[in-house]
Formats: structure tokens, sequence, C-alpha cells
């Protein structure tokens, strides 16, 4: 008999494009709000990001539970969804200034939410959307449905991933340069919107009731074997085999059919531990590098839009190319052996990283620290000065300096603090004075007005490696001592105001990259702001409200190229390929059929645990240079794969045709395990 396509799984489709893009798109943007928004540092920001990816991959197991054993999938996928887009707009709103509410509180509480949406979501969309199908019968339109959902995944993923930072970055809300309620609110409306098309389709779904969860059974046996084994006089061949009276010889063999894979799984979280780093150590990383190219200047959390991109591309590629290469030479055949080298790949391209965070921190210019002190002059005055500083440690040293220009010292031994005394003529000028030298402190001067004495500021050279902006201190000189009153603004290219001071206020603004018009008083200069560079605008009065202006570079821009990444993009991916899929295809293979389940969820905790991992070294490792923590993580990766690979050597792998196992798996309560899908 032959059965007509089930249309319904169109509705699950696009449920899953939608709540995809939703989780994917907030997701991506989220380092960078905890970063700039909540003002968390980066470590404490990855510390929280690696700890909502963890929740987002510990919660399956309750949604699996709570589906097979009480709600039924349907409605604990519905359930769950509501949760999912209350977090979403919780979340939304906390990034929304006007409503004042507090920010911090009401995103954890958002997140957690989301967590538990997404992860309650995870383990049964895809079992949901192959109980519509008549098995054995629909074997091919199953395969066909498993294609569209993973396609359905990638797709949103790579469409949000792109699309969220360009809400994030070039829409302007609520006086903010950025809109963070926007980018988060989208994802919102998408996760609305996948609830409408998933409850659509209510009346043509088939839904099975809950039948019990093999989780929970698995769970029972194994603490009954404990408990009985700790009571009992007598030795059993196996361990496992003091539960079978309880539970039966058939689920007993099984469970340890499934340990002897949990045993392999042991090792894999550190692979996630690297993974999920996309989105903070890499993305923190993008941010003080130079993301143009001309006609579009990339944002660093686009950058992550190169792995959903490249899955598409290289599934086909590996499938058809690469794995019967591999098979016709001989090499890479086995399930295990492509884990090892996708593990393998994975410390490859924190090398790779690590090398770009070492010529990354050579670009970073030199700081004041024990036993040295900085010091700069800013020659604000309308002509040149020439200047000798009396002292021993600076040799006595003649120093001409433009007007409009600035003389530094970056290398000064100090002990506390130090007075240098030092003779200055400025045009026709004469004059004295000393500079101030503190041990660890970067001190600055410069004349306020023409025949004024110089002001002392705390000066600073040093990159902004949380958001990777430039940074411009405006310092002017006007001889009517009128400074207060006299306002230096900040236009970008589209004369949209983006900020100003007080020329009396000294303190730096920060500005995304772009062309701006500088105006003070009535004059005004057109200069670009590029990422990471450190700048001072002097403004020197001529007449009236004119000035002449002139920005002076402390700090070059970022010369790194962002497009430096893609190769340990690339490389992560490919090693996504190897690891990934082929793990969920060997644990299929190697467990009993009634363990499918159970190993789906036992998968993705080690996500969750990998995550973990993550969270536990930011912890305690006290590395200050992010090329060490990168060097770290490659490290612990590749002992863990020598360690995996031991451990695989011993391995004995079962014929996966045993006992008539079909390619469609069945689990134990009648649903379907996707055996193509794992990137959720």
């Amino acid at each position: 008999m032959k059965y007509p396509y089930p249309k319904q799984v169109f509705f699950i489709v696009s449920n899953e494009f939608c709540e995809r893009f939703s989780y994917y798109g907030m997701r991506t943007i989220l380092s960078l709000y905890l970063v700039d928004i909540l003002l968390f540092s980066k470590d404490d920001a990855k510390i929280i990001y690696h700890t909502f990816t963890m929740l987002v991959y510990f919660f399956p197991v309750f949604g699996a539970m709570l589906a097979d054993s009480l709600l039924g999938k349907f409605r604990t996928i519905l359930y769950v969804s509501i949760v999912y887009a209350i977090g979403n707009i919780i979340l939304a709103m906390s990034a929304c200034p006007p409503l004042n509410f507090p920010q911090v509180a009401f995103s954890m509480v958002g997140l957690l939410l989301i967590a538990i949406g997404s992860g309650g979501i995870k383990p049964c969309v895809s079992a949901f959307g192959g109980d519509q199908f008549k098995l054995p019968h629909q074997a091919l339109q199953l395969a066909m449905f498993f294609s569209m959902f993973y396609f359905s995944i990638n797709a949103g993923s790579l469409i949000s991933t792109t699309v969220t930072p360009i809400l994030r970055e070039d829409v302007h809300c609520f006086g903010d340069d950025s809109c963070y309620s926007l980018a988060f609110g989208v994802p919102g409306v998408l996760m609305i919107t996948s609830i409408v098309i998933f409850v659509l389709g209510k009346p043509l779904y088939f839904i099975r009731q809950p039948e019990g969860n093999m989780v929970i059974r698995v769970s029972k046996c194994i603490s009954t074997a404990l408990r009985e084994k700790s009571k009992a006089s007598q030795k059993k061949e196996h361990w496992l085999d003091h539960a079978t009276d309880t539970h039966g010889k058939q689920l007993v063999e099984d469970v340890k059919g499934l340990l002897k894979v949990l045993v392999l799984y042991i090792p894999l979280p550190v692979f996630w531990a690297l993974f999920d780093q996309q989105g903070t150590g890499w993305t923190f990383q993008a941010r003080i590098m130079n993301g143009d190219i001309g006609f579009y200047t990339i944002l660093p959390d686009q950058m992550q839009v190169i792995n959903p991109l490249l899955i598409l591309l290289f599934i086909p590629i590996f499938q058809y190319g690469v794995y019967p290469l591999f098979d016709k030479i001989g090499i890479l055949k086995t399930p295990l052996q492509r884990l090892v080298t996708g593990g393998l790949m994975a410390a490859v391209s924190f090398i790779i990283s690590a090398c770009i965070s070492l010529a990354l921190e050579g670009e970073m210019p030199a700081q004041p620290m024990t036993g040295i002190g900085h010091f700069r002059i800013y020659n604000t005055l309308p002509f040149d000065c020439n200047m000798t500083f009396n002292a021993p440690q600076l040799n006595s040293t003649n120093t001409f300096i433009e007007s409009m220009s600035f003389y530094e010292n970056l290398n000064v031994e100090v002990d506390g603090e130090k007075n240098i005394p030092f003779n200055f003529t400025c045009g026709n000028d004469v004059l004295e004075s000393t500079v101030t030298v503190r041990e660890g402190e970067a001190l600055s001067y410069f004349f306020p007005g023409f025949a004024s004495s110089m002001r002392q500021f705390n000066d600073s050279n040093k990159k902004n490696d949380n958001n990777g902006y430039p940074a411009i201190r405006a310092l002017v000189n006007d001889n009517r001592n009128n400074a207060g009153n006299i306002v230096v603004s900040y236009y970008n290219g589209r004369d949209s105001l983006q900020g100003n001071t007080s020329a009396d206020d000294l303190e730096p603004v920060e500005l995304k990259p772009d062309l701006y018009t500088i105006r003070v008083g009535d004059s005004e200069i057109t200069e670009e702001l590029r990422l990471g560079g450190v700048y001072v605008l002097i403004a020197v009065n001529t007449q009236g409200d004119t000035y002449d202006i002139k920005l002076q570079g402390i700090t070059p821009p970022n010369t790194i190229h962002m497009l430096w990444q893609v190769p340990q993009y690339v490389i992560i991916t490919a090693g996504e390929i190897m690891f990934s899929i082929t793990g969920l295809e060997f644990s299929y293979s190697q467990a009993p059929i009634s363990m499918k389940s159970v190993l789906q969820a036992c998968w993705l905790l080690t996500t969750a645990f990998g995550n973990l991992l993550v969270i536990i070294i930011e912890l305690i490792q006290s590395f200050e240079q992010e090329s060490s923590k990168f060097f770290l993580y490659c490290g612990v990766m590749v002992l863990d794969m020598i360690i995996f690979a031991f451990m695989a050597m011993r391995y004995k792998y079962v014929d996966p045709h045993r006992d008539d196992q079909d390619s469609i798996i069945y689990d134990k309560n009648g649903g379907i395990d996707n055996k193509a899908f794992d990137k959720e």
C-alpha cells in the first residue's frame, strides 16, 4: 500500500527553522551584550555564556522524560515553546532602556527560560516529525524529512547569524548607538511565529501517547544493580546482573551494551569545550581585529556565520568526496579514527587562534608597570617648543615638539613618584616647570591656555579589548578661559550626532569606527576613526570661535584582518563533521536498539559537560594573555584525544546489522530517533 507524504511535517520543519533562527540569532550577540550593555568583563561574560549553553544541553534530559512519561511530544513542545518565547520577550525587554528594568536580573531570568525552552524542545521535535511517517513503508520519505529538517536548522542559523549582528550594530534606538532590544526582539518574534506554525498543524498530526521514558528505566536499572550488589554476598559475572531479577535479562543486557559505548563518551566533552568558544573567545578576538573589506566592515559576531555556511557545503563534500577517498587509500576508515581526527583538527584550529592572538598581543602598546612610568606632553600652543629635561634617567634630553603634536616617554624608571624639572622655550617665552612621573601610571600634560601652566591628567594608550571601539580625547587650548562652555561634537558620515563632550572634560569618548566630522566652535575637521585606535584631538583657539584642529594617533588602529580567522573556522567545522556526525552514527550503530533515545540524551550531555569544562577552566586559570588560554585548550584537546585513541584501540566493534537492526531506528515508546541530526 502506498501512503501519501505526510504534509503536516512541513509545519514541523517551518517551526524548527523559526526556533533555530531565534536561538542562534540570540546566541550570536549574547557575549557582546554581556560585555557592552551589562558591563561584565570578558572572563565573566564567557562564564555566563557557557553556563547558558551548558543548561541548553542539560535540560533535554528532562524534556525527554517529560515527553515520554507525562505530556507526550506535542504538548511538551507546545508548553516549553511558550516558556521559551517568554524568555525571549523578557530578554528583549531587559535590553530596552526606557523600561528601566533591572537589566542583569531580567537578562539572567530570560536566559534561564530560553535554556529551559530550547533544551525541552531539543529531544522532541525530530522524533515528533518521525512519528508522522508509516514505517517501514515510508522509510525513504523519512530520510527526506530528516534532510529537510537538518537543512532548516542550518538555514535558520545561517540567516540569523548574518542578520542579527546587523540589527545590533546598524540600527540605533533609544539614544544608543546600538539596538540590542531589536536584535533580541526579532528572534523573540520568530519564536512566537514558530509556536503559531506548530499549533496550526495540530489537526493533521499523528500524536502518540506517552508510554514511559527509557532514560528513567536505565537509571532505575543501574541504581537497583548498585543497591543489590552492596547487599549481595555472592559475586556475579557483571555487576549489572544484580538487577536481572527486578528488571529482566533483556534490559540488563541492553544497559551493558549502552555502558560499553558511554565509556567512550567520557573524553568527548573536551571537543565541545573548544567548539563552543566560537561565540566567546573567537568573537572577542575578532573585536580587536580589522574588519574593513572596502565596501563593508565585517562585524565581529558575524564571523560565526562561517560555521553554518561551511556545514551546508561540507556535508555533501565529505559524504561523496572525502570519505570515499579515505576508503580508497585505506586511511581513517573506522568511526573512532575519524573521531580522533576531528578532535585533533579542533586542536589545530586553536593553535591558529593562539598564533593570531600572539600577533594581536604584539600590536598592543607598552603599558606602565612596576618600576616603570609613562608621561606625555601635548603641545597645545600655536607655536613649536624646545624642551630640556634635567634628569639623569632622561640623559638631559633636548626635545623639539611641533605645535599641535606631542612628546612621549614610555620607559621612565621610577620608584614610587618622581618630579622631573625641565626648561622649555615656546615662541618668545622661556619657562621652567616640572612633570611628575608615577610608577605604574601614565600621566600627561597640556596647556589649557596660552599663558597658563600645564594641566595634568591620567592618560592611557591602551586599546579597548572589550568592544575594540576607537577612543578619542579632546585637548582644547582656549585663551579666553572658557573651556567649560566649549563643546566638542562628533558626527558620523550620516551627519548623526554620536557623542559630545565639554572641552573641560578630559575623559576619552568611545565611538564606533566610522568617518567622523568633529566640530569645535565654528571649526570642524573630517577624520576616520578606526577599530582599535586611540586618538587625541588637539584644538587651538585662533580667534573668536575659530580653532585650528588636528587629530593625533596615540595608538595605531588594528591592522590584523578578521579574515585571518577563516582558516580556524574552516578547520574546526571540518573537525565538527568528522567528530559530531561520525560520533552519532557510531553511537547508533553500536548501541542496542532500545537504547537509542538514551544515547541521544547522553550525546547532548557531552556538549553540556564541555561547556562546564570551559567554566571550570576560566574560573581556575590565571592567564592574562588570550594566546595562553588558547594554547591551554589546545594542549588539553591533544591530551584528551591521545587518551581517547588508546580507548578506541581497545574497543571491539559490534555488527550494526545484528538482530535485524534496520537503518530506521525505533525507540521503546514507538518514537523515531533522528540519525542525521546533532546540531541542535
